[in-house]
């Protein structure tokens, strides 16, 4: 199994920035994709970033261009910085890791992110 635990979050004015944090312990060498997912109250959750154990990278419409997500050379942390935070990124974030060959996914506890003036 695979184990995550997220940090990062927090309360930011709209122009702001924070980083995200994800530590996965574990099964780490069976992680094919790392990625983000985000909740905001009242909607489903969404697929945000995404990295595939070759380095590929994916990104929503509307974070492509203010947020990157990178990992660690031991690939066991990914991270998401996230610049000119806008109000409607305000979500619950939830780190996420598919392993194995059958693709099981294994989330974080979630962090909140509020972006408010």
């Amino acid at each position: 199994q695979v184990q995550l635990v997220e940090s990062g979050g927090g309360s930011v004015q709209p122009g702001g920035s924070l980083r995200l944090s994800c530590a996965a312990s574990g099964r780490i060498f069976s992680i094919n994709v790392m990625g983000w997912y985000r909740q905001a109250p009242g909607k489903q959750r969404e697929l945000v970033a995404r990295i595939t154990s070759g380095g590929t990278t994916d990104y929503r419409d509307s974070v492509e261009g203010r947020f990157t997500i990178s990992r660690n050379n031991a690939r066991d942390r990914v991270f998401q910085q996230m610049n000119s935070l806008q109000p409607e990124d305000t979500a619950v974030y939830y780190c996420n890791a598919e392993y194995g060959p059958s693709g099981t996914d294994a989330w974080g506890q979630g962090t909140l992110v509020t972006v408010s003036s």
